[in-house]
């Protein structure tokens, strides 16, 4: 195998004097890796800058698929994707010419030192999913999703890259596999077909690296690597950042499932889980940023209207919300319970026998009547939709201020009394 990189000094020596391309004026370098090097050029038909990234194929075949991908990517009109604009051959080289993107790459905040807020690592990771989603939808298949193919604009909009074009060097068509080893996905891996569910786990290796700072999967070399990401789950985001929500560790853990069975089925099933984050976990902060936004989207939860910012800061700070996808069973018909649930985001259903009764939804409460009198459950409540709930038992209000106990019974009562007004037979 040789390890000499296409753009190794001789092989980039022709370039030194590029002064343009076609109708594309060469400004300067941007950047330069293993199988490509990157121009900043000014397109002087339309006026606008572009950026022009040079790959060099090492075959006929790695040249005919550099066209057929570089055809698939053009059609991609996303405003979270890097659009395509040309495609041309420069003597021995082929050549993209893309929007210019001005800003850092996701890889910048992989370091400890640069790690963003769980809420903004969220809100990007949810913009490259539906990106990638509407990709899928056309028939493209990233394969190399990794931070350094996800920018961040200047408006602070990720932006996606590198539809999987120009990433055939030596080594990677000696080895038979496209991708980078540490983001690679299981059937990748083992150079299996691969579908859209490999770019749901490459992105959940994204996902992990920005909320911890450390790679999924290490190894001294990319044999040892893949045999990883073949055979070993990585540790838990809780292990290395406890101040993390629970929620945050089950979605990235079902992003790079092994089983397909059992990752995401495609990228929106992946972006609807991080929403249900968003909505209700993403704002868990070190106290010395002095915000809370898990308290204020709490706060704001219609059952709360009455309590206290800090009332409602003392009740979360129990670690008692939970997440429940949809299709779950909360509490079933028959059995004795003594919690009661606030729901803080999603819809769920009532079911008494097979007939579904009623529907309670964010705000409301169900399971008081167990709570009250430690009778069995008189229905079986079901998550209609990804929920987010508040587990309320004995306990946990027995350890509350006594102000706070008489805004819970007051609010539940009263809560109860609605619904029963609106459905007597409930």
């Amino acid at each position: 195998m040789s390890s000499r990189s296409p753009f190794d000094t001789e092989f980039t020596a022709g370039l030194a004097d590029l002064q343009n391309l076609g109708r594309y004026k060469i400004i300067r370098k941007l950047g330069q890796g293993g199988a490509a090097v990157v121009y900043l050029g000014s397109d002087r038909y339309i006026k606008r800058y572009v950026a022009i990234k040079l790959s060099q194929p090492t075959t006929d075949r790695a040249k005919e698929r550099f066209f057929i991908e570089a055809q698939s990517a053009g059609r991609l009109n996303h405003p979270n994707i890097v659009t395509v604009y040309d495609a041309n051959i420069y003597r021995d080289f082929c050549y993209l010419v893309l929007e210019y993107v001005e800003g850092p790459t996701l890889k910048k905040f992989c370091m400890k030192k640069n790690l963003l807020p769980p809420k903004r690592v969220v809100e990007l990771i949810s913009s490259a999913c539906n990106a990638l989603d509407y990709a899928h939808k056309q028939g493209v298949i990233h394969k190399d999703v990794k931070p350094s193919n996800i920018m961040v604009n200047s408006e602070g909009a990720a932006k996606i890259t590198d539809f999987g074009i120009a990433q055939i060097t030596e080594k990677t068509a000696e080895l038979g596999v496209f991708g980078t080893p540490s983001y690679m996905s299981p059937e990748q891996a083992e150079d299996r077909e691969v579908g859209t569910q490999s770019d749901v786990f490459s992105l959940g290796c994204v996902l992990y690296e920005l909320l911890t700072g450390v790679r999924a999967f290490q190894g001294n070399n990319q044999f040892a690597i893949m045999y990883k990401i073949i055979h070993k789950d990585p540790a838990s985001i809780l292990d290395l950042r406890p101040d993390l929500p629970p929620i945050l560790d089950q979605i990235t853990r079902k992003a790079m499932a092994k089983d397909l069975r059992e990752r995401y089925q495609s990228c929106m099933a992946f972006a609807d889980d991080l929403r249900v984050a968003l909505r209700g976990l993403s704002g868990i902060v070190k106290e010395d940023e002095k915000t809370s936004d898990l308290v204020d989207y709490v706060h704001h939860v219609p059952f709360f209207h009455n309590f206290t910012r800090d009332q409602v800061k003392e009740l979360v700070a129990t670690d008692n919300i939970i997440k429940v996808p949809k299709g779950r069973v909360v509490v079933a018909e028959g059995e004795i319970s003594d919690t009661f649930y606030i729901i803080l985001s999603g819809k769920l259903k009532i079911r008494k026998g097979n007939k579904d009764i009623a529907w309670v939804v964010d705000g409301e409460c169900f399971g008081e009547m167990a709570y009250i009198a430690g009778q069995p459950r008189y229905a079986t409540v079901v998550a209609d939709t990804d929920c987010i709930l508040m587990e309320i038992t004995p306990d946990l209000v027995d350890k509350l201020s006594k102000e706070i106990q008489f805004l819970f019974f007051k609010n539940f009562a009263m809560t109860l009394v609605r619904r029963l007004s609106k459905n007597p037979e409930t």
